[in-house]
């Protein structure tokens, strides 16, 4: 008999695992040439050489492997060829011999859309904040954040030269994997924000919240691996800053260890191919353990008012 072929769900994870790995290297490739190709899309929103690259190399990975997969990518699309060493069509084998959670075993291409940030922390990348910098790939399932990569390319950089960077994965109902969840410390308050996209409204927030230690980091997936690694308790940010292609795979891994990341009113944000892109209403992300409605609860109605 046959050995059956892994879920979907599971399989595309376990490929988004490799595409963004190698994106990873694409993105450390352009910084060592030294010319990082900067193009202004707008006030504060740097696109690089690395940037348009990266996303080609997961957009083509994954377009070869699953045919009329939808697939949303920060950089817009694009159908120029790639260098061939760039389409990357293996799995990672530990998540692919995985068991499935049930509810995704019989999902198929029409219910999933990927939504990808090719580099997150574009403005820390050109500044070399190295370790503020994360390539995103998430996978929504009919509109929800079920399942999740994020790829630090310049992880312990500066004591580990030779490191390729790491790879963290959450899938809803199965868990996590290439780091291990840390709770915060108990009796204090650290929350991650905006290094770059501060505002009065931003300030207010923070303000309410009384934090005992204020973290200002670039990227949204660098603020979720703080939470994640126990490094801030919560992730606050209200503005309308983010995209949908910041949070997707954020959220889905930050669930799978037991948090959960909503807008500021404490509603889930959803991902199906039709949505609008920018997440109008902030971003709140609280780790395992942590109260989540209890921020939510402290956040001036002012505030929550201005976000809809």
């Amino acid at each position: 008999m046959m050995a059956q072929s892994p879920p979907l769900v599971l399989k595309l994870l376990a490929s988004s695992i490799r595409a963004a790995t190698r994106a990873g290297k694409i993105i450390r490739d352009v910084m060592s040439r030294g010319d990082l190709g900067i193009i202004e899309k707008g006030k504060n929103d740097l696109q690089t050489e690395a940037d348009r690259s990266a996303q080609k190399c997961i957009i083509v990975s994954l377009s070869q492997q699953y045919p009329n997969l939808t697939i949303i990518g920060e950089e817009g699309t694009s159908n120029s060829e790639v260098p061939s060493d760039w389409v990357v069509t293996d799995c990672d084998q530990g998540v692919l011999a995985m068991q499935c959670p049930e509810e995704y075993v019989n999902v198929g291409l029409k219910d999933i859309t990927v939504w990808v940030d090719p580099l997150d922390g574009t403005s820390e990348y050109a500044q070399g904040l190295l370790d503020h910098v994360t390539v995103l790939v998430g996978v929504a399932v009919k509109g929800k954040a079920v399942g999740g990569v994020i790829h630090q390319p310049y992880y312990n950089w500066l004591t580990e030269a030779d490191k390729l960077g790491r790879t963290i994965w959450g899938l809803s109902g199965l868990g996590v994997g290439g780091f291990t969840p840390r709770s915060p410390p108990e009796g204090q308050l650290i929350i991650a924000t905006t290094r770059s996209h501060s505002s009065p409204l931003v300030q207010e927030a923070l303000d309410a919240l009384k934090p005992d230690t204020v973290l200002r980091v670039g990227g949204a997936g660098h603020k979720v691996l703080l939470v994640l690694e126990g490094k801030a308790h919560a992730y606050v940010f209200a503005s309308k800053g983010c995209k949908k292609w910041d949070t997707c795979a954020p959220e889905a891994v930050l669930a799978a260890s037991g948090g959960k990341l909503t807008d500021i009113h404490g509603n889930l944000y959803t991902y199906e191919e039709t949505v609008a892109y920018p997440n109008n209403r902030g971003v709140l992300a609280t780790a395992a353990g942590i109260d989540h409605s209890s921020i939510v609860n402290k956040i001036p109605q002012k505030i929550r008012d201005a976000l809809v």
